[in-house]
């Protein structure tokens, strides 16, 4: 009986000692895939820098008669892109899905006109600014009484939903504040009559009343400052610092005032 007890014994340490050493080499091969995950070292090895926006914003992003992604945030990605030697790969994704499409590893970098905020930076990290800008109301052309954010109350006031926009409308109590998912709904709800006044990017709307000849005009002046950075997930300090370094010779060396200029006819706001 005894020698049945401590041969069973025995028999529990061994499986036990066994177990564990194959556990041992499950954690090594865990962290191996982990490492994997870097945004830097899966672009060096693919080749390709994955970069999404929503593909329906003109400038910024958008497709041409050709079917081709064109704008402002494509030429800066395709620079990006050659100076860390690799090419530029487009992912069209709704706006309210690009920070979770990002963390779920469905694309490596955000380039998208998203301003950076702190709630954003608790999900993600941003490089430096690549775009400073600023929020404007946005009315139609025989209206005359909003020309400063105080003006909203009481109005009908059509913004992006979950953009910095919204967070603008909100700030003022009594203002009637209509959520949309794409920018050209609540352009058109505003010509149409639906809307008394929309709060968007200054450069964004200055494009699209030059292109489309739209009978709307800017209001105001700049009422919400934003600084506009590329989102990248956590943990990804050596890529960010590659890109950070792209984004700064692109200043240095013209490439960026040139595609600037190129989009906007203008010089970039810098503080």
């Amino acid at each position: 009986m005894k020698k049945k007890l401590v041969f069973m014994i025995m028999t529990f340490f061994l499986i036990s000692f066994i177990a564990g050493c194959n556990f041992g080499g499950k954690e090594k091969v865990s962290a191996g895939n982990e490492n994997d995950k870097s945004v830097l070292s899966r672009i060096e090895k693919s080749n390709v820098l994955n970069v999404a926006f929503e593909g329906t914003y003109p400038p910024f992003n958008f497709i041409d008669d050709n079917d081709e992604f064109q704008g402002f945030d494509v030429d800066i990605s395709n620079e990006i892109a050659e100076r860390l030697g690799v090419k530029a790969n487009f992912i069209a994704t709704k706006w309210d899905g690009l920070i979770g499409g990002l963390k779920a590893d469905k694309f490596d970098i955000i380039i998208g006109q998203m301003t950076v905020t702190e709630e954003r930076k608790k999900s993600v990290d941003f490089t430096d600014p690549y775009v400073i800008t600023g929020s404007v109301l946005v009315t139609r052309e025989d209206t005359n009484d909003i020309t400063k954010l105080e003006d909203i109350k009481g109005k009908k006031v059509g913004v992006g939903g979950g953009t910095t926009f919204e967070e603008v409308a909100n700030s003022v109590e009594g203002a009637d504040v209509k959520l949309y998912k794409a920018v050209s709904d609540y352009i058109q709800d505003l010509t149409n009559e639906r809307l008394d006044v929309i709060i968007n990017d200054q450069l964004l709307i200055s494009y699209n009343i030059k292109e489309n000849k739209l009978p709307i005009k800017i209001a105001s002046d700049i009422v919400n400052k934003d600084e506009i950075g590329m989102a990248v997930n956590k943990g990804n300090e050596d890529f960010i610092k590659k890109v950070n370094t792209a984004l700064k010779e692109m200043k240095e060396d013209g490439t960026y005032n040139e595609i600037y200029k190129k989009w906007f006819g203008s010089e970039p706001i810098t503080n």
